[in-house]
């Protein structure tokens, strides 16, 4: 809203036919006058800001009036509201507000939100303890009186992509079971900017997936012919939005760094899954889901040439020096497969969570 006051002054003059035969006369005369209040404007800063899970983190956003160098006008209490933006740009989800000394944080931003405040017209919000959910597009709106005005920010979190699918097989999640399939790997289901940027750093995929829209889609860096033909263009393939009760596919999901230790468990002898999630135990810790060990590899450049358990029954290794015999032509994590978890033997990966 722009409060604008228009005075406006009209009148109107009407001649009466007389008895000399002059004409009909009508005459308006209107004056309008605009008078230039101190217009509020919101600035971010910075229109993206850099975190990891676990941080802490600034969402910058300022306010001032065009005409007038103080932050409010004092007339009106200040309002400010944050909100995050979704896929579906009709809906936001609350986040903070705050009104004079009345504060409010919503869902599971309520003890992790505040204000920075450190000036009359900063309204940029802490963030802290990033979870993989904070990750999305902030918008700051501030409300004097009848005069508002927004500003965006993206919060981007340093992370590792990667695609999975079950046991059962690839195509066998709806959208709601690739949403747990993530959760149960310490991840969460990947937005279409996170895989975008996954694929412009080299991931190549040729089994659609999940994305946090509700779209499915797989990226694309090797044109062949199983994957769209071999004259196709690189890039992301979109497959469009389907039925996410319905519909079944594998799913990207998104992972960023964790809070404890990610280590291949020596142990004398090989292991069956059962056994080796034991190992884990007795060693004080668990054993190391999916997630955890690409975000190893990934921003750690964990390197193990010994395959693996992992809690999903999984077996898989990391490479990150490809070698002989050890993924020789690019680094990665290398996946095994999901053996008979009664008879197969492999090593176990774990991790051990920090206090």
């Amino acid at each position: 809203m722009r409060s604008l006051l228009f005075l406006v002054l009209i009148s109107i003059c009407w001649a009466e036919p007389h008895s000399d035969n002059s004409s009909l006369e009508h005459e308006r005369i209107i004056h309008i006058q605009e008078e230039n209040g101190p217009r509020l404007l919101v600035v971010a800063e910075q229109a993206k800001v850099f975190t990891h899970r676990g941080g802490n983190v600034t969402l910058p956003c300022k306010f001032y009036h065009e005409h007038t160098s103080t932050a409010g006008s004092g007339t009106h209490k200040i309002r400010v509201k944050w909100t995050k933006l979704t896929s579906d740009y009709l809906k936001e989800v609350d986040v903070f507000v705050a009104m004079g000394h009345h504060k409010k944080s919503y869902g599971n931003y309520q003890g992790r939100v505040f204000l920075k405040g450190s000036s009359e017209n900063d309204a940029s919000l802490i963030i802290t303890d990033i979870m993989l959910e904070d990750y999305g597009r902030y918008k700051c709106e501030v409300i004097e009186g009848l005069e508002d005005d927004t500003a965006v920010v993206t919060l981007d979190l340093e992370g590792v992509v990667f695609p999975y699918s079950p046991r059962l097989g690839r195509y066998n999640l709806n959208f709601h079971e690739a949403q747990q399939a993530c959760r149960d790997q310490d991840a969460v289901i990947a937005a279409f900017d996170q895989l975008y940027d996954a694929w412009r750093g080299g991931l190549d995929w040729c089994n659609a997936g999940w994305l946090s829209d509700g779209s499915v889609q797989y990226p694309i860096t090797k044109p062949r012919e199983p994957c769209g033909g071999r004259n196709t263009v690189p890039g992301v393939r979109n497959y469009g939005f389907w039925d996410k009760d319905k519909s079944r596919y594998d799913v990207f999901c998104f992972t960023s760094n964790f809070n404890g230790r990610f280590y291949y468990l020596i142990h004398p002898t090989k292991l069956t899954y059962d056994e080796a999630v034991q190992a884990c135990l007795k060693d004080g810790a668990q054993i190391a889901k999916v997630g955890q060990i690409f975000a190893a590899w990934k921003l750690l450049g964990y390197d193990r040439c010994d395959a693996g358990w992992l809690a999903d029954g999984s077996v898989r290794y990391p490479i990150s020096r490809p070698r002989k015999r050890c993924s020789p032509n690019e680094a990665a994590v290398r996946f095994v497969g999901f053996p008979d978890k009664k008879h197969k033997l492999y090593g176990v990966y774990c991790f051990k969570a920090y206090n």
